[in-house]
């Protein structure tokens, strides 16, 4: 007769996950670690306020992001991803010649790549943003325009996605690649956290002790 017990009943529940974004890059990063969810995207004005930081723009846009969709029973995840070089920010090219400008000037040297997440749970929000440096190879009128030929630069910040043919034109990266690919993952487990969350390497779950409204 074994004398092994029983695992104890009260198992951290499980929490409703809301993703406030269309992004896939977003929706296969959460998928990636496990993290069940629905994805409701937020039509927000993304324009920028007259003397807004970079940094500030895209935590409030995050914010906004996950505040509109933000429903009470619920945790609702909020990102943005924009692209900094001289000071400037890149956004998404508005035609294949603003991305062939964007990509000569990104071409043989550094920016910054700031993603901020926004974290709502029970009429609370928390949010903070990661900073990655990103170096190009230089690049040829003959490499952007094949690049861009792909179709792969038209929708993204920057002009470019880490993910996919972009792999082939950075040669370093420094600090969260997962937040240069749109979504801090470890930034994201730390915000859960201090909203009296867990993420256990799998689906949300409440701690245990924390209050569920």
């Amino acid at each position: 007769m074994s004398d092994r017990r029983s695992a104890p009943s009260d198992n951290p529940k499980r929490v409703r996950v809301v993703l406030a974004s269309q992004s896939p890059r977003r929706r296969q990063l959460l998928s990636l670690i496990g993290i069940e969810h629905e994805v409701r995207p937020a039509n927000i004005d993304e324009s920028y306020l007259e003397g807004e930081e970079p940094r500030a723009h895209a935590i409030r846009l995050a914010r906004r992001k996950a505040a509109v969709i933000a429903v009470s029973d619920a945790v609702t995840i909020g990102s943005d991803t924009i692209v900094v070089v001289d000071g400037d920010v890149l956004g998404k090219p508005r035609d294949e010649d603003e991305a062939v400008r964007m990509l000569r000037r990104l071409s043989g040297r550094s920016h910054t790549v700031i993603t901020a997440v926004a974290v709502h749970w029970q009429e609370t929000m928390v949010s903070d943003a990661e900073e990655v440096g990103v170096t190009f190879r230089t690049l040829s009128d003959v490499d952007i325009r094949a690049y861009i030929a792909t179709g792969e630069p038209m929708d993204k910040a920057g002009a470019y996605g880490i993910q996919g043919y972009g792999a082939t034109i950075v040669e370093r990266v420094d600090g969260d690649y997962f937040a240069v690919m749109g979504l801090p993952l470890n930034r994201l487990a730390r915000l859960l956290e201090s909203l009296g969350l867990v993420y256990p390497f799998g689906p949300v779950r409440v701690a245990h002790g924390a209050a569920i409204e």
